[in-house]
């Protein structure tokens, strides 16, 4: 520091005038830099030095091991709170100083050896042994989860119940701490609060709400949870069964399904093995696609000429629909409650009062909708395993039901729509005596043609035939064709219920 002085006395300048403090004046022969030095301020940190020289309006940074300074340009003040440390060669500023210096005016300017790490506050001056590509060692990183519980728990309390939930998914210890009982009783109060919350409370709820909360350190972790989540699944079954109430009196079903499903639930209804494809299970094509079904109710359409995917259509019955999509997960279907059999008191007697409704729709358009009640059947109709219940005898011309407008169905793609004829989707929904839902399926089917017709009435016109069969039941019907009124009439319709499934549902031995 001694040499630095020594030099600038010997510096020769200008002679000048100068005010001394106590009002005199004196004549001033030494330069504008030594002057500066007669009113100096200096404040020794460490192994830096801050020269202040208020008569030349600049700041000198010099290195005591170095001897070599930087002049700071005028207006960088408040850095007094500069922290000085020996680092090599250089010397280190603390956050203090650099807070300090960025709120300094233009007149600081950075040598190109000065330079900030990310991630931390330390301004680091290289000295001329140091690398330029050097990179600084002072970089940190703050990761979440080591941040302490008390923190996290904070954080989470302010957090809904979803977020908590997929929070929960990301570690053994997010799970542990997104399970608090205090976030979660919270939470509970709030979806579950009082009706009864404009009313003053009394001492003796107060006195019930706070014994309630000290108890919830006794609780085991995630408690309040399990409650949450059990009450929210109650409240939404008694929501749906209000909605499911009213049965519509044809089918035996309820009437508001399509309002009680939401597209956002995604529940595994079937699984199918699309390997299965083949001839047998082809259900007609036209010049651009081949349909082929797969039980219960998948209609898969391929391309003619590439075998590519083209469309997929499921048909969905609406029986237990609402629990099947409900109460089932993305991976795990829904399974029926074990069924208690009705006791039947004349099983002699065979199956009767009951009751079949049948649609016959495609792409929208319904080409039949009926109802046929008091359906019965003798023990004598067991044949291969399947009771029989004749629904419309092909000899009885009033029984014959006309079908409206041309039997197709209607398949659409982002580019490219056709219309498939001769097919269509049945739906049937089969109720027992007591109008309970006994057999309901859905399902593509085709039109064939019969080699030859059954014995009947002489119509003008050709017969089809169209079936269904599964391990529950079947559907036989036929429709012949009228030319003059180019319309099909449904003559024949014979359905199939299992002996399985009738002793199951009863009890029986048949």
């Amino acid at each position: 520091m001694t040499g630095a002085w020594e030099r600038s006395r010997t510096r020769k300048g200008p002679e000048r005038h100068c005010r001394s403090q106590s009002g005199g004046v004196h004549r001033d022969t030494q330069p504008t830099s030594a002057r500066a030095w007669t009113r100096l301020c200096a404040r020794v940190r460490g192994s830096a030095s801050l020269l202040h020289c208020r008569a030349a309006g600049r700041y000198l940074w010099v290195s005591m091991a170095t001897g070599r300074g930087r002049m700071l340009g005028p207006g960088c003040f408040g850095l007094q709170a500069l922290r000085g440390s020996l680092h090599r060669d250089g010397a280190t500023w603390g956050s203090a100083g650099v807070a300090a210096a960025a709120a300094g005016r233009s007149g600081f300017r950075r040598s190109p050896g000065a330079r900030l790490a990310r991630g931390s506050s330390v301004w680091r001056q290289s000295t001329s042994r140091d690398q330029p590509n050097e990179k600084s060692s002072s970089i940190c990183f703050l990761s979440l989860d080591r941040m302490p519980s008390e923190i996290l728990l904070t954080i989470f309390s302010y957090l809904d119940a979803v977020s908590l939930l997929c929070i929960g998914c990301v570690s053994r210890r997010f799970y542990h701490l997104a399970s608090d009982n205090f976030i979660w009783l919270k939470i509970y109060s709030a979806a579950f609060s009082s009706k009864r919350s404009h009313w003053k409370v009394n001492k003796v709820e107060e006195t019930a709400t706070s014994v309630s909360v000290l108890s919830v350190e006794d609780r085991e972790v995630g408690y309040w949870k399990k409650e949450y989540i059990t009450k929210q699944i109650s409240s939404v079954k008694a929501a749906l069964a209000h909605i499911l109430k009213p049965v519509n009196s044809y089918t035996g079903l309820p009437v508001k399904t399509k309002e009680a499903l939401r597209p956002r639930w995604l529940s595994l209804i079937a699984k199918y093995d699309l390997s299965h494809l083949s001839k047998s299970t082809m259900v007609g094509c036209d010049r651009l696609v081949r349909i082929f079904c797969l039980n219960p109710g998948l209609l898969v359409g391929l391309w003619q000429k590439e075998d590519g995917l083209a469309f997929i259509m499921a048909n969905l019955h609406f029986h237990r629909l609402v629990e099947r999509s409900t109460l089932g997960s993305a991976t795990l279907p829904y399974v029926l409650p074990p069924h208690s059999p009705f006791v039947d008191d004349s099983p002699e007697y065979g199956l009767q009062g009951y009751q079949l409704h049948i649609d016959m729709h495609g792409g929208g358009i319904f080409y039949l909708c009926s109802t046929f009640r008091n359906l019965f059947s003798r023990k004598g109709c067991i044949e291969n395993g399947y009771v029989k219940f004749m629904v419309i005898s092909l000899k009885n011309n009033r029984e014959h039901l006309p079908l409206i407008g041309k039997v197709g169905l209607a398949w659409r793609t982002n580019v490219f729509d056709g219309f498939i004829e001769s097919c269509s989707v049945v739906d049937v929904t089969l109720l027992d005596e007591h109008r309970k839902p006994f057999w309901c399926v859905s399902s593509p089917v085709c039109m064939r043609s019969a080699a030859c017709p059954s014995d009947g009435p002489n119509f003008l016109g050709h017969t089809y035939y169209v079936d269904y069969m599964d391990a529950e039941g079947g559907v036989h019907a036929e429709l012949v064709w009228i030319e003059e009124t180019e319309e099909y009439f449904l003559v024949s319709l014979a359905l199939y219920l299992s002996v399985a499934k009738i002793n199951h549902w009863f009890g029986t031995k048949y």
